[in-house]
């Protein structure tokens, strides 16, 4: 008996009436009913999501902005709800009405957006008051626990791009500060600049003003040492204007009689006058006589002499003679000297005569000036006193004076020291300027001073940071894409288990046969197998052309599916065969533990660790791994491996096989009355 024969058997047994084909056919269809129909109803649940009613509460009442706009944001993000259409958005009046909805189950979950919305998201405008908006959600496990997820995932959303909308506003207003200040800095550097400038010229002033301090404390010093001189002079003028002032008395008093004494003067000396002048007269006409009677003789001589010589009695040389001796005799004669003394006593009288005249008129002047001389006398006298007064006040003024010079000496010199002190400070305010000036000009340049389209760019990024590029490798077209990986693997595991229902592991003809143990079970596992091709390749069918999986390589996709369908078929034949009907137990607790640690929906590596173990020994995991690189088009290195396995898994259950084979040849009286039949 070949394998063939004990498989072909075994088929006919199962097609030999109308019944058992109904009962292939309807095995036949289990993958379907479980993995194509559940793919079907949830191929695209995130699609339809627009059916479900959701509460839309808008309560915001608008905020004016920093720079005058006013923002009502609540009622963007409300009309960008309703546009996206991702559900079925009610408005709704309050937020009381909302949530009865959501508790009764009228509304799926309420979006409530409050009153100051807009006010707390232009708060960031200010450092004092900045605060967050909120995005009022409820939700009802009751109505649906995934629901809540999804919501949270469109609340998610929502947050980020009102976020990103406005910390874009508020980084641009930002940015626009930060070109503010770049500016004033740049005023403040030349302002700085100008500051140094000036302080420079403040040290050169300071400069010039310890100069002009020391020469003050210098003068100070010299005007100290001369109201010194002043204060002795006041004083010694004191005593000599005291002495001036007592001998001015005396002389007013000698001078009272003065007046009177002057005018008997100027008559006594007009009288001496008249008499020197009457004198002088006389002394000159005897003058003149004298002169005229020597004039007179030596006329006749010249003249006798002519009448000598005219008579031959004289020569002309002894005329001449007789003249010279003449004159010489007249020069030396007593008469020449009285003459000559009469001469010199008229011109002397006449200089008594014009000097006593003088006297006389400046006899007449005093007499006419003395009361004048006597007022003025008595005045001085007066104002000798009084100078005696003044000075005596400018003595005590001059000590005052000296001892202010001192104190100006004094202060002259704080002064001079304060001014060296200035001008050494202004010398440190220079440099402090310098550096101040620098410093803000290079702190300047260090502050951003973005343009317009900077600014537009810096403010997109400083709002959303983080981009995240999604680059997939390998991505499911749709929900139904991304579960059906494990779906079609689990049915096609359903549909192999439903198989023992009906279809007997091994037949007890060929158990009595004396076929050899493989032949019998490779024999009994061939029918199971057989209708599993069936199955996964209807289902291969159906979700590739029905609901239009489109998977990246359908033909592996299907041979996959078809080692896939070996491997189950071998492992649960075997079990059920080496088992009986516990193993039918067994193979259902195999099917728990793959379906919690396959990873089909969540990551197999968050399960429990003793999961673990169970996803590295059970096939499940690998067939879900290895379509899913086959429907997304991922890397596909590891499928061969991943085929040898089943093909190790097929050898395992066709093991189990013959070994039931085996103790199936011995019968017992278990054998033939078991004790519970499935």
């Amino acid at each position: 008996m070949t394998v063939l024969r004990l498989a072909r058997s075994e088929l006919k047994r199962m097609t030999g009436g109308l019944l058992p084909k109904l009962t292939i056919l309807a095995l036949t269809m289990v993958p379907l009913l479980y993995g194509a129909v559940y793919l079907y109803a949830n191929w695209d649940p995130y699609g339809n999501l627009d059916q479900i009613d959701a509460a839309l509460v808008v309560e915001d009442a608008g905020a004016t902005a920093g720079d005058g706009t006013v923002l009502h944001a609540g009622t963007v993000v409300a009309d960008s709800l309703v546009e996206g259409n991702l559900f079925h958005w009610v408005p709704v009046e309050n937020g009381e009405e909302a949530d009865a909805g959501v508790s009764s189950g009228k509304y799926s979950f309420a979006l409530k957006i409050p009153e100051d919305f807009s006010a707390h998201l232009v708060s960031p405008g200010s450092f004092d008051s900045a605060s967050q908006a909120m995005l009022n959600v409820t939700t009802n496990d009751a109505n649906n626990y995934l629901l809540s997820t999804i919501v949270d995932k469109l609340t998610t959303s929502v947050h980020s791009t009102v976020a990103a909308d406005v910390g874009e506003e508020t980084a641009n207003q930002l940015l626009t500060g930060f070109g503010t200040i770049h500016t004033q800095m740049v005023k403040a550097a030349d302002g700085a600049g100008q500051l140094a400038n000036g302080v420079a010229a403040l040290r050169d002033g300071t400069v010039t003003l310890h100069n002009g301090t020391t020469g003050l404390a210098g003068g100070a010093d010299e005007l100290y040492a001369g109201q010194l001189k002043l204060r002795d002079g006041a004083n010694q003028l004191t005593d000599g204007a005291g002495r001036l002032s007592s001998g001015l008395s005396i002389l007013k008093d000698k001078t009272a009689t003065l007046p009177g004494d002057t005018q008997t003067l100027a008559s006594g000396a007009a009288q001496v006058a008249a008499g020197n002048a009457q004198l002088n007269t006389k002394l000159q006409d005897v003058s003149a006589q004298l002169e005229a009677a020597d004039q007179g003789l030596r006329t006749r001589v010249v003249e006798s002499n002519t009448r000598l010589i005219a008579s031959g009695v004289l020569t002309q040389a002894q005329a001449d003679s007789i003249l010279a001796d003449f004159d010489a005799v007249a020069a030396s004669s007593p008469v020449a000297a009285a003459r000559t003394k009469i001469q010199t006593d008229a011109a002397q009288i006449q200089q008594l005569a014009d000097g006593s005249e003088a006297v006389s008129v400046g006899a007449a002047q005093l007499a006419g000036g003395t009361p004048a001389l006597k007022e003025a006398v008595a005045q001085a006298s007066g104002g000798a006193d009084q100078l005696h007064t003044g000075a005596a006040t400018l003595a005590t003024g001059g000590q005052a004076a000296a001892d202010g010079a001192a104190a100006l000496a004094q202060g002259a010199h704080k002064l001079d020291d304060g001014a060296a002190q200035l001008e050494q400070g202004a010398g440190t305010a220079t440099d402090g300027s310098k550096t101040l000036a620098d410093e803000i000009g290079k702190g300047a340049g260090q502050v951003p001073n973005p343009d317009d389209e900077q600014k537009n760019n810096l403010s997109r990024v400083i709002a959303d940071p983080v981009a995240v590029s999604n680059v997939s490798q390998a991505k499911a077209g749709s929900y139904g894409a991304g579960l059906a990986p494990f779906f079609l693997t689990l049915a096609l595991w359903i549909g192999v288990f439903m198989l023992v229902q009906a279809m007997r592991p091994l037949t007890q003809r060929a158990l009595a046969s004396n076929a050899r143990s493989w032949k019998i079970a490779l024999g009994g596992w061939l029918p199971f197998f057989t209708v599993s091709v069936v199955q996964a390749t209807l289902l291969t069918l159906v979700v590739n052309l029905a609901l239009g999986l489109n998977a990246a390589h359908p033909v592996l996709m299907w041979l996959f599916m078809l080692a896939a369908a070996m491997a189950f078929s071998a492992i649960i034949q075997g079990i059920v065969a080496l088992l009986g009907s516990p193993g039918k137990l067994v193979v259902l607790i195999l099917l728990v533990l793959q379906l919690v640690s396959s990873g089909g929906t969540f990551p197999w590596q968050t399960t429990p660790q003793p999961l673990h173990v169970v996803h590295e020994i059970l096939p499940m995991g690998y067939v879900v791994t290895g379509m899913r690189h086959l429907i997304y088009g991922a890397d596909l290195s590891m499928i061969v491996p991943t085929v040898l396995g089943l093909l190790g898994y097929t050898a395992l259950g066709v093991a189990m096989s013959t070994l039931a084979v085996r103790k199936g040849k011995f019968w017992t009286l278990k054998t033939l009355k078991p004790e519970i039949a499935v």
